[in-house]
């Protein structure tokens, strides 16, 4: 029995990808391993990223890496899939000839071929999930329609594209039967989701039958788009125990000439009456947002009015990033990228700044709460778990003294917060 080590990187889009072609393996036999330390498998598929110019590099230097093993005799086969190879095909199958076959962000599946085995359809043969036990990510569609003039992914993955419904239902009946109870539902931008299968936005639909499910106790949505929200979505996250009252939506800036430059098809004053809607309608709804500094044209007077709405805004979890700029992009195209490195790190590191003292005054007032908390795993002297406000590896945890070993992994508890630091929570037990 041979067996294949998967690297995945990149985004949790890409790590189901990576679980999809690993449950094909399994199904001829193989053994798979994912993410190893120390790959020991005679072969090895690198999952790759190419959305951002540190991403690629990852990419490009993982791949080295199992260039040089391949070298030294220490695997057999190299294959590499993902948005790397379906952007930069060609030139990468002539800069590095060592690597056995180069497939795409669509045609993975074909790398079975290679080995002469059978290239399953889709839905034939299960995804081999690599997450904890209790909770999986489930990808409802690929590609995006929004075409933002500095994002590639339209690039690499093309035009939106929605499973059906009923598809995705039955996958989340299988996982809920392998002991799944969290579902983060992902998607390039989810709120698009049905438009094109079913010629209206269906994603209010999809998460409250999905809530309807025996078994599935938190489901959390990732990567929602400001630009005509399905409102019906409000109702279901707020009616439903089960939909946790998050939301993932990213805004990347607030000044008007920002947000136009950028082609996001919304205004200032949209974005912040969208803002309010969403804490209006669901109560204690916790967000998540991106931000990007240093896109061309950016102002001191842009970034001061971004600075401004975070303050406004206080959302509950932020990332920011400084824009990198994208061949073939619109911005690429039409944009000189006139905003110095050293100025784009400088409002990088002040907008953290400001979020952090914002994280650290919304986690200080949940001392002395209780909250529904799922243990993740033990760490040193610690459980370590999240409550429905928090993603998994992105987001803020609890950790809680492990005075005795009586919790389970995977597992609810209630937990009393008593005490907080700038971006973890500190609790105990309390039944």
């Amino acid at each position: 029995m041979k067996t294949v080590d998967f690297i995945s990187l990149g985004c949790s889009k890409n790590l189901v990808d990576s679980e999809q072609l690993m449950g094909l393996f399994k199904t001829h036999g193989f053994r798979v391993t994912h993410d190893s330390e120390n790959p020991q498998g005679e072969i090895v598929v690198v999952n790759t990223c190419g959305f951002i110019a540190d991403a690629k590099e990852e990419s490009i230097n993982t791949i080295l890496e199992q260039v040089q093993r391949k070298a030294e005799g220490r695997l057999e086969r190299l294959y590499v899939m993902g948005c790397l190879s379906e952007r930069y095909l060609a030139d990468l199958e002539a800069e590095i000839p060592e690597v056995d076959g180069w497939f795409g962000k669509f045609n993975y599946r074909e790398l079975l071929k290679s080995l002469t085995l059978s290239a399953s359809p889709i839905g034939e043969g299960r995804r081999c999930l690599t997450t904890p036990s209790h909770y999986a990510y489930l990808k409802i569609s690929e590609g995006c329609d929004r075409h933002c003039a500095y994002c590639a992914i339209p690039l690499i993955t093309g035009h939106h594209q929605s499973r059906p419904m009923e598809e995705i239902l039955d996958e989340v009946r299988w996982m809920v039967s392998q002991g799944v109870k969290e579902l983060q539902v992902i998607a390039q931008e989810l709120t698009y989701y049905g438009i094109d299968l079913y010629g209206e936005q269906r994603i209010a639909q999809l998460i409250e039958e999905m809530a309807h499910i025996d078994g599935v106790e938190w489901i959390r949505l990732h990567y929602a788009y400001p630009t005509h929200f399905p409102w019906e979505l409000l109702r279901v996250i707020r009616d439903n125990d089960n939909v946790c009252k998050y939301l993932d939506v990213a805004l990347q800036h607030i000044s008007d000439n920002m947000l136009s430059r950028m082609r996001r098809h919304i205004t200032k004053q949209e974005t912040l009456d969208f803002i309010e809607r969403l804490r209006r309608e669901v109560p204690g709804i916790c967000l998540r947002t991106t931000l990007m500094v240093g896109f061309p044209g950016e102002t001191e007077e842009d970034f001061q009015e971004l600075l401004d709405f975070t303050r406004w805004a206080r959302f509950e979890r932020m990332g920011a990033f400084a824009y990198s700029e994208e061949e073939g992009t619109y911005a690429a195209e039409h944009y000189e990228d006139d905003v110095p490195a050293e100025v784009k790190e400088r409002r990088l590191s002040k907008l953290m700044r400001v979020q952090q003292n914002i994280s650290a005054e919304i986690e200080e007032a949940k001392v002395g709460q209780t909250f529904k908390v799922i243990i993740d795993r033990k760490e040193g002297e610690y459980y370590v778990g999240r409550t429905e406000f928090c993603s998994p590896e992105v987001d803020p945890e609890v950790l809680i003294h492990r005075q005795d070993d009586d919790l389970h992994i995977g597992q609810f508890y209630q937990v009393l917060v008593t005490d907080s630091e700038e971006f973890d929570l500190y609790g105990e037990i309390t039944e």
